[in-house]
């Protein structure tokens, strides 16, 4: 399992799995030893089984909507997007819309391909973590995700932009 960066820029030892989709006609099997991920669907279709377990939480993938886990959100101790490609920005969409729409407060992570040019990104749009790439330079990207310390925009770190800040 690689690493993967905090919200405040530490590096951290990554409990979670990802567990892939299984095969048609496969079972879903979980870890015994570890915390696992599982796609949020079913997870949903199997809540009764799933609920209330601190070891399992969820991922979605960019093309699924998220409203799925909307009376649920709070009852997961890990959400995960995924961000199958850089340029897929649906993620970040759904980042806002767990945290702002759907009141997610635990912790939120982002994996597949990402890179650190996005991290500072993700974390105004409600991430907690961040899972990179293999290929990239934790060390890195974990010193780049507090390079600025104010944004303009309202987003989900705050719902007012700086100009409102300035002027009070």
């Amino acid at each position: 399992m690689p690493d993967i960066i905090d919200r405040d820029g530490n590096i951290r030892k990554n409990l979670w799995v990802i567990q892939a989709r299984p095969e048609n006609g496969e079972s879903l099997s979980l870890p015994t030893d570890q915390h696992a991920l599982i796609p949020a669907d079913l997870w949903v279709a199997d809540k009764e089984t799933f609920a209330g377990k601190a070891n399992v939480g969820v991922w979605l993938d960019s093309h699924d909507e998220p409203g799925i886990l909307a009376q649920y959100a709070n009852d997961l101790p890990l959400i995960a997007v995924n961000f199958p490609r850089f340029s897929d920005g649906r993620g970040y969409s759904i980042a806002r819309l767990l945290r702002e729409r759907f009141g997610y407060r635990n912790e939120l992570r982002a994996i597949g391909d990402v890179l650190l040019d996005q991290l500072q990104f993700m974390k105004r749009c409600g991430f907690d973590s961040y899972e990179l790439r293999p290929d990239k330079d934790i060390g890195k990207a974990a010193r780049s995700l507090n390079f600025f310390s104010q944004g303009y925009q309202a987003a989900t770190d705050t719902d007012v932009p700086l100009f409102r800040r300035r002027a009070s």
